[in-house]
């Protein structure tokens, strides 16, 4: 019997990915074990293994192929003492393939979700009585529309027929109007160059959740903002001292530190330990800390796990192998779904102080700037300390401001007086 490779649920709560690339062909021996393709979730991507042995019958969702549901049929295999071709003559049933109609790169629409792209409908084109139907992505129609090519001369490349991004780039384009070319290149052009140059750059899987997330969160999450001074003196001059005394291969960043401070102070105001559900406030029993990590393309926040349990040369250990393994896009989504608080430091980049947008569904992140030296009154007198600035964005449905006030004194506290945070 035919064997039906789906588009697989990599996280709790995937409902559509991109076939990145595919590792085998048509025709391809498969065994148990091998990995056959590279899907993009939202965060990453990742290898998809065969559980079953045959042969690779059919591919029916080419790489590049973006939206695809969860639970589609993607390729089918032919098993031992099939025909190869009996299977690749076979097609799936419509509706397995309807909802990954492949390629739907739709640049508009924002994304509701909190940790997925929901696939979008295809745009499919209402046909004239006398005309064939047209399928064409609703970015492959934009694109024909800005370059003036006719769909109709186009054959499309996707399922079905299905017209997309590529087909329309490939098409030859028309020359445009012999008056309005010149004139056109007249108001452009400026000493030698052409003014108003750019690129069309198609954004990814991640991008789109990253607006589709934040746009959320602005819209939908009262933020409020607190903002402290910390004098880090005594933080730098500890972290010094305990990387003296670390044993080889572990260095405690003032990142760590920051982050075992936080979880202190959220053990300490567990009412700053909560995200707003509707009828519910959460409140969290450990601090689950994502540590905002820029990788390219984008943003992935790694959480630390009951944060508040770890020391911080197992802090140090931790933060640094989920930063490397964000960089290279291998962390297993249950490293980067859920978590109860957000840091977002920027301090490295020289930036003295911002405000950060919260990370559904956490209700607070803390922003982190540079620690720089700067004039202080210490008992009537003028010194000179290393302060940095660190700002609290919280949710007010789900974190008062009060609350908000006392989180930030207890941290500030941890920052300023480290030895507390080791007790």
């Amino acid at each position: 019997m035919a064997i039906e490779i789906k588009m697989p649920a990599l996280s709790p709560t995937m409902t559509s990915g991109t076939v990145a690339k595919w590792l085998v062909g048509e025709g391809d021996q498969v065994n148990s074990g091998d990995v056959i393709a590279e899907i993009e979730t939202d965060k990453a991507t990742m290898e998809v293994e065969s559980v079953d042995d045959g042969v690779m019958a059919k591919i029916l969702i080419q790489a590049g192929s973006e939206n695809v549901a969860v639970g589609a049929v993607i390729a089918m295999l032919a098993a031992d003492g099939e025909s190869v071709s009996d299977v690749a003559n076979m097609n799936p049933q419509p509706e397995k393939l309807a909802a990954s109609a492949s390629a739907v790169e739709t640049p508009t629409a924002p994304v509701q979700k909190t940790a997925s792209v929901t696939p979008a409908t295809p745009a499919i084109s209402q046909p004239a009585a006398d005309k064939p139907r047209l399928f064409a992505s609703p970015l492959a129609r934009r694109i024909a529309a800005d370059k003036g090519i006719s769909l109709e001369g186009i054959t499309g490349s996707g399922p079905y027929g299905r017209i997309l991004r590529r087909d329309v780039e490939a098409a030859p384009v028309e020359p445009a109007s012999t008056y309005i070319a010149p004139v056109a290149q007249a108001i452009g052009q400026a000493d030698g160059h052409l003014r108003g140059g750019s690129d069309l750059v198609a954004n990814s899987q991640m991008r789109k959740v990253i607006a589709g997330r934040l746009q959320e969160s602005k819209q939908q999450a009262p933020h409020f903002y607190l903002t402290v001074d910390c004098k880090i003196d005594t933080l730098v001059a500890a972290r010094a001292a305990l990387n003296a005394k670390a044993p080889d291969g572990v260095k405690i960043s003032v990142n760590d530190m920051i982050i075992r401070a936080a979880a202190m102070a959220l053990m300490a105001v567990p009412a700053a330990n909560a995200s707003w559900e509707g009828e519910h406030t959460r409140r969290y029993h450990h601090a689950d800390i994502a540590m905002a990590v820029a990788i390219d393309g984008g943003l992935i926040t790694p959480i630390i796990w009951a944060a508040e349990q770890k020391g911080l040369a197992a802090l140090s250990m931790v933060t640094s192998d989920l930063a490397a393994r964000a960089r290279d896009g291998a962390l297993a989504p249950d490293e980067y779904t859920g978590g109860s608080f957000t840091i977002s430091n920027l301090g490295m980049y020289g930036v003295r102080e911002f405000a950060a947008v919260i990370n559904p569904p956490h209700g607070a992140i803390l922003a982190v700037g540079a620690g720089e030296q700067r004039p202080v009154v210490v008992d009537g007198n003028l010194a000179v300390a290393t302060v940095m600035s660190v700002t609290l964005s919280a949710d007010h449905r789900a974190v008062d401001g009060a609350v908000g006030a006392q989180w930030l004194q207890a941290f500030k506290g941890f920052v300023e007086d480290p030895v507390t945070m080791l007790l």
